[in-house]
């Protein structure tokens, strides 16, 4: 199954992501930068940065800048990634920046469920920006 997260808020198409993964699925997503996360611009970009660093360097928390691994990280979240069976469910998962030529040819599907066109405000921010924001090129 390929997946278009353009507009998509990323809370709500990830956990479509992780029960499709869990279930034996293979999930692409692709345009991994257009994708939202809903809130106040200036909290959300407060959060991700005192996440960026908080810490120590060498052993964590890390956050990535890139936004499709930064997306795959908000999946995670939702996987039981500990266990063997989350473990097989994160490596079906493939996250793309854009459309990779392999894939465009092929049938992609939306989440009409986590739509930006749901949200009550029009609060958010994509993800590409806000890797940017956080120190991504």
């Amino acid at each position: 199954m390929i997946i278009d997260a353009t507009n998509l808020i990323v809370g709500r198409f990830a956990t479509q992501v992780a029960k499709k993964a869990l279930l034996g699925e293979s999930v692409d997503i692709v345009n991994c930068e257009n994708a939202v996360i809903s809130g106040k611009r200036d909290n959300i970009i407060g959060e991700y940065m005192q996440k960026k660093q908080r810490g120590i360097p060498t052993k964590g928390p890390f956050i990535s800048t890139l936004p499709d691994r930064f997306v795959k990280r908000i999946i995670r979240g939702m996987l039981p990634y500990k266990q063997e069976k989350g473990e097989k469910a994160f490596k079906r998962i493939k996250c793309h920046i854009g459309l990779p030529e392999s894939l465009k040819e092929q049938k992609m599907h939306s989440i009409s469920d986590a739509s930006l066109s749901k949200l009550s405000s029009q609060d958010y921010v994509r993800v590409g920006e806000l890797c940017k924001l956080i120190g991504g090129k």
